[in-house]
C-alpha cells in the first residue's frame, strides 16, 4: 500500500512512520510543512529506508497537494497534520482554524480530485484516514460513562472545536461525494519524541532538571492515556482494514488524575535517576488552572478493539518508564527545543 501520511515529524505521526516502516511493507510519503513541534530526528532512523519519502509541504495549499496526489498515486491518505495543543489554542485561534478546518478542507479536496481520477478498482478500494480527538465530545463529569463512537460532539476549546469541525468536514464528503473516508479519535498520547510543551514531557523534563513542576487547579482533572506506539499500531490496523463512514474510537482503558500522572513520573525519575536533594514530589506547585479546563476524558475502546484486531499493549506505568528513560537517554533533543523553540513558560493564560 502506498500512503501519503500528512504530519510525519510530529509526535503521533512520527510514529506511525516508524511503524509503518519498521513493521509493515507498505510505502509512506511524509507531508509536512515543519512548524515548530515538528522535528526531522523523530524519523531519521527510518528515513533512508527506500520505502520512505518526504515532502516539505503545507496542507492548506491546495495545488500543492494536489501535485502530491499526482505525483505519488497513493492507495490511502493517514491525515494528522494538526496544530494540537489546547493552551496555544487559547492564545492565538486563528493558526488552528486555519491550519485544522481550512487544510483538513484543502487535503479533502485534493483526495477527491485525485479519487475521481482512479480506476473503478481502485476508487473502490481507496481510503482517507482522518486521525481525531476524544476532546470533540466535550468533557465527561465523575460518574459519567466513557466516550464512545456514539457521544454527541460538545468541543469546548477552539482546539477541539477546530478538530470537530474537521471531524465534520470528513465525514461530510463520506456522505455527499463518495469520498471513502473514516474517522479515529484517540485519547491523550504519550511517550517518546514528545514536544516538551505537553504535561509528560513537561513535567519528565522539569523534573530531570530538578524545577517547579507545575499542575493545575487541584491536579484532579482527568485524562485517558495511551502510550504513542500503541496508538500508531491502532493507527495501521484501521488505514488497513477501517470501513468508508465508520468512527473508530481509540483508547487503553488507563486513566489517570494529572496529580496521579505527575507522582508516578516522579517516582520513577527517583528510581531510575535518584536527586540528592529528595524525592521529587517536593517539586509539585498547583497554579491556576486552564480556562475552560474539561474535567475527564474517558474513552471506551471496545468498537475500535473488535473491529481492527488491537488492543493497547502498554500499561500506564510501563509506558510512563520507559518514556522517562527516553527523555533521561536524550537530553541533547530536548535541550536544544528548550534553548530555542519553547522554554517551558507556560501558555494558554489569554482568556
Amino acid at each position: 500500500m502506498r500512503i501519503l501520511l500528512t504530519g510525519g515529524c510530529g509526535f503521533i505521526g512520527s510514529a506511525v512512520v516508524r511503524h509503518l516502516i519498521r513493521h509493515t511493507g507498505h510505502r509512506v510519503l511524509n507531508v509536512d510543512c515543519m512548524t515548530y513541534a515538528a522535528s526531522e530526528a523523530t524519523v531519521a532512523e527510518v528515513a533512508g529506508d527506500e520505502r520512505y519519502r518526504f515532502a516539505n509541504a503545507s496542507i492548506v495549499d491546495n495545488a500543492d497537494m494536489r501535485r502530491l496526489f499526482d505525483a505519488y498515486q497513493p492507495d490511502a491518505v493517514m491525515h494528522l497534520a494538526a496544530e494540537s495543543h489546547v493552551d496555544r489554542s487559547i492564545d492565538g485561534p486563528g493558526v488552528f482554524i486555519q491550519t485544522n478546518v481550512v487544510g483538513t478542507y484543502s487535503l479533502l479536496e485534493a483526495a477527491r480530485s485525485y479519487w475521481n481520477g482512479l480506476s473503478p478498482e481502485r476508487r473502490k478500494d481507496f481510503r482517507f484516514h482522518h486521525i481525531s480527538t476524544d476532546e470533540v465530545f466535550g468533557h465527561l463529569g465523575p460518574s459519567d460513562p466513557p466516550f464512545t463512537e456514539t457521544t454527541p460532539y460538545d468541543p469546548r476549546s477552539p482546539y477541539s472545536a477546530s478538530k470537530a469541525s474537521s471531524d465534520h468536514l470528513v465525514r461530510a464528503w463520506h456522505h455527499t461525494y463518495g469520498l471513502p473516508t473514516f474517522v479515529t479519535n484517540t485519547t491523550n498520547n504519550y511517550g517518546i519524541w514528545h514536544f516538551p510543551e505537553k504535561l509528560i514531557p513537561l513535567v519528565t523534563i522539569n523534573a530531570i532538571e530538578g524545577k517547579e513542576l507545575p499542575v493545575y487547579g487541584k491536579g484532579e482533572n482527568i485524562r485517558d492515556w495511551l502510550f504513542v506506539e500503541d496508538h500508531a499500531e491502532a493507527l495501521v490496523r484501521a488505514v488497513e482494514c477501517g470501513q468508508p463512514g465508520e468512527t473508530y474510537a481509540i483508547g487503553a482503558r488507563q486513566p489517570r488524575t494529572n496529580l496521579q500522572v505527575v507522582r508516578t513520573i516522579c517516582a520513577t525519575l527517583d528510581e531510575l535517576r535518584p536527586d540528592p536533594a529528595g524525592p521529587r514530589e517536593r517539586l509539585i506547585r498547583f497554579v491556576t488552572d486552564r480556562p475552560g479546563h474539561d474535567f475527564r476524558y474517558e474513552i471506551d475502546p471496545l468498537h475500535a478493539e473488535t473491529a481492527l484486531g488491537w488492543k493497547a499493549r502498554h500499561g500506564f506505568e510501563d509506558g510512563i518508564r520507559r518514556t522517562v528513560q527516553w527523555y533521561l537517554d536524550h537530553r541533547s533533543w530536548w535541550e536544544e527545543i528548550r534553548a530555542c523553540r519553547h522554554a517551558g513558560q507556560r501558555l494558554g493564560t489569554k482568556a
